[in-house]
């Protein structure tokens, strides 16, 4: 009498909950793991060949793990879940199958079907990688009530009693100290560098499997990502030890020759299972109570892993099929060419896409203030940006890219996720940032030769939406400053601007 045990590729947690069900009810030599490598599911969108390299990678060293334990591992490589899971049954015949639910819907209807196509006994347990799976804060919340982060956010921290005095209260006083972390980067300041870790053996036979059998965008050469529990635990600590002091204090910064700076690159190993954001937001806190930290920062990167991260996957899972087709704006153009090469005149986007295209990874604010603002502004189809970000980044997965993309980086959802669009001008990015000073655009002038894109298109949006932005009262200060543009000007925006928009002249 035998079990099987279905582990996703992205839910390699160590101590699986599948398999402390299997092992407690069989023998351990009774139990077999099934994993599996679906062409079908790598050639989704057009992939990094990193993330390919990550993930299958990952899977393969944790299969080597559980093998070294004593575990039975059957391993596939298939062109889909089902004729993968069919041929196991028949090879091993197992009388039950054990998996974790998926997080991704599509992933998690198919598991729901596979107890009637098999015609055996099929356990999904609840999927154990969220916090807001181990406690939801707002279990009656109606689909089409707005709960807002922050509020989503302090519901969390009290639970798991992070950052909290025995009073119930914040430490320090404050829930959010946001407004401290919005700082540019000093031109002098000294920035750490991050682990990296040489491909070994088993990883370099992935590097040429991908090459060899995927169409892929971006870069394969400098594979440096850790792909095992050990090596994601030694850049949580480096994270902790080396940046987490001032994470929040510039969290909001860009440079155009770096794309991590302070921040934890962690986020694709909490979303393969190699971290858990629970262990890591405590890591935090204890290093604040160690005086390793200010609370500023803490609070930062604690926000980022149980409020941003959790928020977004809990709104994936109540609003996934109402996002994932918004489009608000009605906007239909498809991305414009230099997305897939960087190879545009301006320097901020060339340099963040060809970051992007090397490294599949760059921080958020990149992401939301150049990459989304952009594809907003420049009216790009919010199909075809998910795409872009789901194929490109090693991080994504459906659930986090759904309502980043659609909700807070696009706001085409109207505001089922973010409180507003997130636009900005040539501004901010002038002063977030040090990608200004090296474009042949001036990031003063609105309008003219050699004006910013980012400036006229901001204004044309603002001009083209005036009447549904003026009833969000967080855009009412963009809104009233339309006031200083007088007939002629808005003319001369929306001349440039749409003539950007017709021809596409930065490509």
């Amino acid at each position: 009498m035998s079990v099987s045990v279905w582990i996703l590729g992205d839910q390699l947690i160590s101590h699986h909950p599948a398999l402390r069900k299997a092992e407690a009810a069989f023998r351990r030599e009774d139990v077999n793991v099934l994993m599996i490598e679906s062409r079908t599911s790598a050639e989704r969108y057009p992939y990094h060949p990193k993330k390919l390299v990550l993930v299958f990678s990952a899977m393969r060293h944790y299969a080597d793990a559980l093998r070294s334990k004593g575990f039975q591992v059957d391993y596939r490589q298939a062109a889909d879940f089902f004729s993968a899971i069919e041929d196991h049954c028949r090879d091993y015949k197992p009388e039950r199958l054990y998996t974790m639910a998926a997080v991704n819907k599509n992933g998690k209807a198919f598991q729901n079907k596979i107890s009637e196509k098999l015609g055996f006994p099929v356990t999904i347990l609840e999927n154990s990688q969220f916090l807001s799976n181990r406690f939801n804060p707002f279990p009656d919340a109606k689909p089409g009530q707005f709960i807002k982060q922050e509020r989503f956010y302090r519901q969390m921290r009290t639970h798991f009693d992070l950052l909290m005095t025995s009073e119930g209260e914040p430490v320090g006083g404050q829930w959010n100290y946001d407004k401290q972390n919005r700082q540019p980067l000093p031109e002098d300041i000294k920035l750490p560098g991050i682990p990296h870790f040489d491909p070994d053996p088993l990883t370099q036979d992935v590097i040429s499997f991908v090459q060899q059998n995927f169409d892929t965008v971006g870069e394969i050469e400098g594979f440096d990502l850790a792909v095992t529990q050990q090596e994601a635990e030694k850049v949580a600590a480096d994270f902790i030890q080396h940046r987490l002091a001032l994470f929040g204090t510039y969290e909001d910064a860009m440079r155009q020759s770096e794309g991590v700076l302070f921040h934890s690159k962690l986020s694709p190993y909490i979303n393969l299972g190699l971290l858990d954001p629970l262990d890591l937001a405590q890591m935090a806190e204890q290093a604040y109570l160690e005086g390793q930290a200010d609370i500023n920062n803490v609070e930062g990167f604690i926000r980022q892993v149980i409020g941003w991260r959790e928020y977004m996957a809990w709104q994936y899972q109540r609003l996934e099929s109402e996002i994932f087709k918004a489009n608000m704006w009605g906007f239909d153009r498809e991305l414009l060419t230099f997305f897939w090469d960087g190879d545009t005149s301006m320097n901020c986007l060339g340099r963040v896409i060809k970051r992007v295209l090397r490294d599949g990874y760059t921080h958020h604010i990149e992401r939301l203030m150049i990459l989304s603002n952009f594809c907003l502004l420049a009216e790009i189809n919010p199909k075809a940006v998910f795409k872009w970000f789901s194929g490109l980044f090693i991080d994504a997965f459906d659930w986090v890219m759904v309502p980043n993309v659609y909700g807070m980086g696009l706001y085409a959802d109207g505001g089922h996720v973010s409180t507003k669009p997130y636009i900005a001008s040539a501004n901010y990015i002038h002063k977030m940032g040090n990608f200004c000073g090296d474009c042949q655009f001036d990031h003063k002038r609105r309008v003219g030769e050699n004006a910013c894109p980012f400036n006229f298109l901001y204004w044309h949006f603002l001009l083209k939406h005036e009447s549904a932005l003026k009833e969000n009262y967080r855009m009412a200060r963009m809104v009233y400053n339309l006031k200083y543009l007088d007939g002629d000007e808005r003319l001369k925006v929306r001349r440039q601007a749409e003539a950007f928009l017709m021809f596409d002249l930065m490509e």
